[in-house]
């Protein structure tokens, strides 16, 4: 059931379910498919969901078990109060039989009821649903009902609304007993006790009497109905996954006798997290017939018993997946997502064009491969298996990149060509060099501390995003997350040094505040990566810090500071513009499909604001010039806190 809840319009929904099938039942909430805006964190305000469920139970207490074989008499007193009854299916039941006898209105009429076999299933209910009109008697039959489970049933009266009915009910079961000398058993003398199974109903099958008529009538179909058992061991391999191993190989034979069966076991609670696969793998040499077909079914609950009639793979309450082989297509697959919690099965059988007796000596061997996995294929290339945990339960989805969907990421409706993956990366990586510019400007006026943090950020940064590509265009260095930290690490220290290296403060102090601002960055970067004060909180304590050494040059110089008109037209207002244009970008304008772009301009305005806004080189010191000696032997001393020049 799908349910759309808008807090505007409505916020409260029920669902009422009657007779549900027993079971662990399901609700999954999510929300509509976001933007694909990248907001920096702090700048935009959550908005948290709460999705609470609750679940109100009403049973129905005493049900009356019916016995098979064992006539159960029954009134309906009115329409408005039906019938509840349940039956106990033992295993190995191929068939079961369902009728109402001697049904009569209290006016000694034939009745009127309608009655439902089965509980409610969701998306989609196999109930099997039987008018019965004016009549005495009426029966109903399910092939392969589901094994060792109650199966309830509800008669209900469509008569008059003062009329009592009267009947009597009778269930009844074919089944086969697995095994090469196996025949039909019935069980109508089977009978179970009101609260379970009895220990050992499924063999004691083989001690009920049969008459002549039933003997004669079950060996005409021993041939064609009775199963082979193959014997599959469950191997726990890790969460959410499993292997099945035959223990008489990975090949079994399959003949047109009668089907071949193996037991898939997915009882545990958390089996249905996962995929179940399904690989079967014809060899074409053991088939003596070319146009024989090996047919397979896999189902839950119970296996199809007949395939050379039920060809389209269903059971009572349960529609099948089917699978074939030939010899010009050898190999068949199935994928089953989130299968229910069940125990399933596999059922193979050789079927021939012409009849089963064209191919009553012939037999072929399947390779049999069943594994219960997280993720099928580990979701390929452009995908990765993750194992979620929600309310103790735990399951396993794929999360796809480059715009591949599917279960499997598989589904390349939406994906992004190779060619604009390796244009993304470029795009990513190359922009970086920009920083060249920069460097060589910190370098030619002798920041060389500045210039080794504009390499080292140019460095991460282009190998960070080389790695970080959603699609084949991928190469990692080292760790995934080694390389994001030390990216963020250097664009923010980067951003920091700049700032301090405009404030002119004193040369002790300004590598003071590089060491200390960059030891308390690595340590807010490594509290909260993505928080934007990791980068806000540097910035306006840096600008403080240069304000106040520019208010304090001006002070003493008595103007403006800095002073040349040149430096503010040529230099400040450009940097501090692609400053500005580059926090816009960054902030406001990226998205999941124009990140490799945008983010790309802001490496690209980040880069040249830089070269724009680092600070000449003192007046007096020419760049990589050392303190020379004259040949006259006079020696130009440099006296830094003066900034004086004097001969000795």
């Amino acid at each position: 059931i799908s349910i759309t809840l808008s807090s505007a319009v409505q916020n409260t929904t029920f669902v009422n379910i009657t007779t549900p099938a027993a079971g662990d039942w399901f609700i999954a909430a999510h929300l509509p498919e976001a933007a694909g805006r990248i907001e920096v964190k702090g700048f935009s305000t959550p908005c948290p969901y709460i999705f609470q469920a609750d679940m109100f139970v009403l049973r129905l207490t005493d049900m009356p078990v019916l016995e098979p074989g064992v006539a159960m008499p029954q009134t309906l007193v009115s329409p408005a109060k039906p019938l509840h009854v349940k039956v106990f299916v033992p295993k190995h039941a191929a068939r079961m039989r369902f009728e109402l006898q001697s049904c009569v209105t209290s006016e000694q009429k034939a009745c009127t009821v309608r009655v439902v076999l089965g509980s409610i299933t969701l998306p989609q209910s196999y109930q099997r649903i039987v008018t019965c009109v004016g009549s005495t008697n009426c029966s109903l039959a399910l092939e392969s009902p589901p094994w060792e489970k109650w199966l309830q049933i509800m008669v209900e009266s469509l008569g008059p609304a003062n009329a009592s009915v009267s009947l009597e009910m009778l269930a009844s079961f074919t089944a086969c007993r697995p095994g090469s000398t196996s025949s039909f058993l019935n069980f109508s003398s089977l009978n179970q006790s009101q609260t379970g199974p009895r220990p050992g109903s499924a063999g004691a099958a083989g001690s009920s009497p049969l008459s002549a008529g039933e003997v004669s009538r079950n060996a005409s179909h021993q041939r064609s109905s009775c199963v082979q058992n193959q014997p599959v061991v469950r191997e726990d391999l890790d969460v959410v996954s499993v292997r099945y191993r035959l223990l008489n190989g990975p090949s079994v034979p399959v003949s047109s006798l009668s089907p071949t069966l193996l037991l898939l076991n997915l009882n545990s609670g958390m089996d249905s997290g996962g995929s179940l696969v399904v690989n079967l793998l014809l060899n074409k040499t053991s088939v003596n017939l070319a146009n024989a077909t090996v047919a397979a079914c896999v189902s839950a609950a119970s296996p199809v018993l007949a395939l050379n009639t039920t060809r389209n793979c269903s059971t009572a309450f349960f529609q099948g997946y089917p699978l074939s082989m030939r010899t010009s297509s050898a190999e068949a697959m199935l994928i089953v997502l989130y299968p229910q919690t069940d125990v399933w099965f596999l059922s193979l059988q050789l079927i021939c064009p012409k009849g089963q007796g064209e191919c009553s000596a012939a037999e072929a061997k399947v390779t049999v491969f069943a594994y219960l996995t997280p993720c099928f294929n580990d979701c390929g290339p452009y995908g990765q298996c993750s194992l979620l945990r929600r309310h103790g339960y735990l399951y396993a989805g794929c999360s796809c990149k480059a715009g591949w969907g599917g279960w499997s990421c598989t589904d390349d409706t939406k994906a992004q060509s190779v060619g604009v993956q390796n244009l993304a990366t470029l795009l990513l990586t190359l922009s970086n060099l920009m920083f060249l510019p920069a460097i060589a400007v910190a370098v030619y006026r002798y920041y060389l501390v500045e210039a080794s943090v504009y390499t080292y950020t140019m460095f991460f940064s282009t190998f960070y995003h080389a790695c970080d590509q959603p699609g084949v265009a991928v190469m990692c260095i080292m760790d995934y997350d080694t390389l994001q930290y030390c990216d963020f690490l250097g664009s923010v220290v980067s951003i920091w040094v700049t700032i301090l290296c405009m404030s002119r403060v004193k040369k002790i102090l300004k590598y003071v505040l590089f060491v200390l601002g960059t030891l308390l960055i690595a340590m807010s970067l490594q509290l909260d990566r993505r928080g934007v004060w990791n980068m806000m909180g540097p910035c306006l304590f840096a600008l403080v810090i240069m304000i106040a050494a520019w208010v304090y040059h001006g002070v003493k110089r008595r103007h403006c500071y800095p002073s040349s008109w040149k430096r503010w037209v040529f230099y400040l207002l450009p940097g501090i513009t692609l400053a500005f244009i580059a926090i816009s970008v960054y902030a406001f304008m990226e998205t999941n499909e124009n990140y490799y772009y945008t983010h790309s301009i802001w490496h690209v305005l980040v880069a040249c604001s830089v070269a724009f806004l680092l600070p000449p080189r003192d007046k007096h010191k020419k760049p990589w010039a050392w303190s020379q000696k004259l040949t006259c032997r006079y020696q130009i001393c440099q006296n830094d806190r003066e900034e004086l020049y004097a001969v000795t």
